[in-house]
């Protein structure tokens, strides 16, 4: 059986976004199959406007400066490069139904699914975690 890492993405983040990201491309490197579910405001981390634009939490803007120094990818770097090792991107479709928003709003290579698209990959999983 392969081994396999389950995320869930409700947070949206500067700092939710480099964990999500991080751990699935980390993942993936390791030959995992990873997916990622993201609802609420973790929408915000696929959205191709928002994702641009994530808040640092409050006192911790001087991050911003270190990820820049320390040559640390954009978040949309991170996105793009985890849909190219093969991280299956899942938007929830009950949130976006909520918030108005469509497939076309988010980056490319996403799917759109329920919670048990999510939970098919997830009972299988050998890590599931939550951001």
């Amino acid at each position: 059986m392969a081994n396999r890492t389950a995320i869930i993405a409700s947070n949206g983040s500067m700092f939710d976004a480099y964990k999500v990201f991080n751990i699935a491309t980390a993942a993936a490197s390791a030959d995992y199959e990873v997916t990622i579910f993201f609802t609420f405001e973790g929408l915000n981390l696929i959205h191709k406007e928002a994702h641009k634009n994530l808040p640092m939490p409050a006192g911790k803007e001087h991050f911003a400066e270190g990820f820049q120094k320390a040559n640390v990818p954009s978040i949309e770097e991170l996105a793009q490069m985890a849909v190219e090792m093969g991280v299956k991107i899942i938007a929830c479709q009950m949130t976006m139904d909520v918030m108005n928003l469509k497939k076309e709003d988010f980056i490319d290579g996403i799917d759109v699914g329920g919670a048990m698209m999510f939970l098919d990959f997830a009972k299988d999983a050998n890590m599931t975690l939550t951001f």
